[in-house]
């Protein structure tokens, strides 16, 4: 029972060093097989598919396809509203490491078997005194934990990319204001946005220009930039410039408008955070400083008291 149950433990192990290597890949390396193409034309040499394709790194070969239909075979059982549900999270969260949701689907299942797993290996070499029940119990909560891990860490980086992007958009606006007064077109402010900076905002303006550039709308770009973002400012300033272009509106204003709008929010959002600050300093001041403030200053009152003639009226002899 201990063999099978250790070889369940190493074949969980071993799905979860696949995710963390797709996971560590880089989602802008492009075609490998079409990298290494271009490599052999570059030197001149000439090579069989079946060479190009082993010279190949082995992740790129063995592992990636493996996790690839390990997602596939998670995603059959999975309903198509979550698939795509998650798909858009991960477009809120800016598409990390080039994530697709089959592969966060088979995280979430891998790392609830791997919690599991290491804790059914805990307890087949130690505390063999716990009831089958206790031991059940906690399997599954860890479970659990392990299963909603992966969905922390998306809603994480979700918030950080729209912070960010809250925290950048006034200047960004101001910059773009600039731009477009000085003469240039918005799409030549967003092209000089997108050189200026190296955040979330300028990637997303990044993308709208080359989404334009293959053909697409302006205002169908700016709308589905708005949806990757999924900020109530950035819909409001994609709006604004949708009718701006639509009724023939100076643009620098409505720029100019839409910047002092965004310099409010921010300095309301700020002010909310310092409202918020006492209360959730509350916390930490109840369960960390009150009581070792209390340690602190009773102490030496106790000991004094346990040494004094008043030991035996309080305490007896």
């Amino acid at each position: 029972m201990e063999i099978v149950l250790i070889g369940v433990i190493v074949v969980i192990l071993v799905g979860a060093l696949i995710l963390v290597l797709i996971g560590l890949r880089d989602a802008n390396r492009g075609d490998p097989l079409q990298q290494r193409l271009e490599e052999f034309a570059a030197r001149g040499e000439t090579a069989t598919l079946e060479e190009i394709e082993l010279s190949q790194p082995f992740t790129e070969r063995v592992i990636v396809p493996i996790a690839r239909r390990l997602g596939d075979f998670v995603a059959r059982f999975t309903p198509q509203n979550a698939l795509q549900t998650t798909a858009h999270r991960i477009e809120l969260a800016g598409n990390p490491k080039g994530l697709d949701p089959t592969v966060f689907w088979a995280s979430r299942f891998i790392l609830a078997f791997l919690l599991g797993g290491l804790f059914i290996f805990l307890f087949t070499i130690g505390l063999r005194d716990w009831s089958w029940v206790r031991k059940f119990l906690v399997v599954a909560v860890f479970m659990i934990i392990g299963f909603y891990i992966p969905d922390l860490l998306l809603t994480s980086k979700i918030n950080r990319r729209q912070k960010e992007i809250r925290k950048s958009m006034p200047d960004a606006l101001d910059l773009l204001t600039i731009c477009v007064e000085a003469g240039l077109g918005f799409d030549g402010a967003m092209a000089k946005v997108v050189e200026k900076w190296d955040n979330e905002l300028s990637l997303a303006f990044a993308r709208v220009l080359k989404e334009m550039q293959l053909g697409k709308l302006r205002r169908e770009a700016l709308r589905d930039m708005a949806d990757r973002i999924g900020i109530p400012e950035m819909t409001s300033f994609v709006a604004a410039i949708i009718q701006s272009e639509q009724l023939g509106v100076s643009m620098a204003k409505v720029l100019r408008i839409q910047s002092d709008q965004m310099r409010v929010r921010r300095r309301q959002r700020a002010e909310e955070e310092a409202h918020k600050a006492p209360i959730k300093m509350l916390i930490p001041l109840a369960l960390l400083i009150f009581p070792s403030i209390c340690i602190v200053l009773m102490t030496p009152a106790f000991i004094m008291l346990m040494q004094s003639a008043l030991r035996g009226v309080l305490f007896g002899p």
